[in-house]
């Protein structure tokens, strides 16, 4: 008995060690970067919007009542209701889904695929590296929302295409980044070995590159997903993006902004700070996880 109990601490002590080391960076985290635990704070409520939406958010989003339009908010609608009488807090809420779909799965295709063409450019080099950079070149001379417009004018609508759109202006944009850092990793001296050792050059650049990259890769998915909801947004409001009645924070600002800007502002008030507050949460995390994972800006 008196063995088993030594196996059973002797097991769980380093569980323990382990949460509290996990707690200790957290709390160093904290300390170091206030405004990006600020915007943790941001992204975790909006996760929690999105995957509790169906508890938390009191009425249907999109079941229209017009018994009850432009009502100001008060108890019972505590954002108000817009031109259809829907709640508007109901559809800020199942906006957070639309948003962090969008967000997160664009910014996550188009950076990693950005990923792989930058390592493997900057692994190839010479005629090959030039020509992708000037191809480069190319895409990253139109503005996001220009080239977002022009996949949307070729795709189509929907939430599906819209991603497509948000997902290829990303990709040059995060080649160019990983490149520079894949630059240095491809004269290492393990670099040189694999080859000597006859690997592909797929191996090559798929474990031994690609990991080394990783700390820009993260760093630019969390400044594309804001950059992504602002875009989803914009696309929305311009009548390109997600259609109605999904609920989507761009489409309530399109119903609201102008029409309803002096008897109803609240139908647009309200959407607008929460675009602002996604926006600005993952801008001040993006900004702490960099800091975080730059070695040179770690050490001042």
């Amino acid at each position: 008995m008196t063995v088993a109990a030594d196996v059973r601490t002797e097991i769980e002590l380093p569980d323990r060690s382990e949460t509290a080391n996990w707690w200790s960076r957290v709390r160093q985290f904290v300390r170091r970067n206030p405004l990006g635990a600020a915007g943790a704070i941001v992204i975790i409520v909006m996760f929690i919007m999105a995957a509790l939406a169906d508890f938390i958010a009191p009425y249907n989003p999109v079941a229209n009542a017009f018994d009850r339009l432009h009502q100001p908010p008060s108890l019972e609608n505590w954002f108000g209701t817009d031109q259809f009488g829907r709640d508007v807090f109901s559809r800020i809420v199942y906006g957070a889904r639309t948003a962090l779909l969008v967000g997160f799965v664009s910014s996550f295709i188009g950076a990693s695929i950005g990923l792989v063409l930058g390592v493997g450019s900057a692994y190839f080099g010479g005629r090959t590296d030039l020509i992708f950079q000037r191809i480069l070149d190319v895409f990253m001379a139109f503005p996001l929302i220009i080239m977002a417009l022009a996949v949307i004018s070729i795709f189509g609508t929907g939430a599906q295409n819209v991603i497509i759109a948000i997902t290829i202006p990303f990709i040059p944009r995060c080649a160019r980044v990983v490149r520079s850092s894949a630059l240095a990793i491809r004269e290492m001296p393990y670099i040189d070995a694999a080859r000597a050792n006859g690997f592909s050059h797929s191996r090559i650049i798929l474990r031994h590159m690609v990991p080394n990259v990783m700390a820009p890769f993260l760093i630019m998915i969390t400044a594309f997903v804001g950059q992504a909801i602002l875009l989803e947004a914009s696309l929305s409001y311009l009548g390109l993006g997600v259609q109605e009645p999904t609920p989507a924070w761009g489409l309530m600002l399109q119903g609201g902004a102008e029409e309803y800007a002096e008897s109803a502002p609240w139908i647009a008030i309200f959407p607008g700070i929460a675009i602002s507050l996604a926006v600005f949460g993952f801008s001040l995390f993006g900004d702490a996880v960099r800091d975080e994972l730059d070695p040179k800006l770690r050490s001042q």
